[in-house]
């Protein structure tokens, strides 16, 4: 068996994911740190933004705020967010975070165990302006070959 060194990861590091809103930056994952059990990472949300609903269906989500004032809907009710206060997301739960405060949120979330696959450890449930603007594209593109 191979034991993982320890691994520090900075998040300039990290290329910022905008897909779903925000700016979700998976820090210790499997292919960074050589994690096992699950991966951490960091949100960073600006105001009036949101990461769209989603759920995961293998794994727990532990989130913890740094900063900002955030509501989070879980299973379509909101539930304020502050800093200092942490969250267990059950699997399975649709969940929304959304900044609505007038300064940038961060937060600092876990999620575990890991899916089989990557691919299968997040489902969206609904559309962000991201991902329809990437569609959009993508079916233009199509058009065009």
């Amino acid at each position: 068996m191979i034991t993982p060194l320890p691994k520090i990861v900075d998040l300039s590091e990290i290329e910022p994911n905008t897909r779903r809103g925000g700016d979700l930056r998976a820090m210790l994952t499997p292919t960074t740190s050589g994690a096992t059990s699950g991966f951490m990472g960091v949100a960073i949300i600006q105001p009036g933004d949101r990461i769209g609903e989603h759920y995961h269906p293998y794994s727990e989500e532990f989130v913890y705020v740094v900063c900002g004032q955030l509501e989070v809907d879980l299973d379509g009710e909101p539930h304020p967010l502050r800093p200092e206060q942490g969250l267990m997301i059950p699997i399975d739960m649709r969940h929304r975070f959304r900044n609505v405060g007038n300064v940038e949120a961060r937060i600092v979330f876990h999620l575990g165990p890991l899916a089989p696959r990557p691919a299968l450890g997040h489902v969206d449930t609904e559309e962000t302006e991201a991902v329809a603007v990437a569609a959009a594209q993508a079916g233009r593109e199509q058009v065009r070959s």
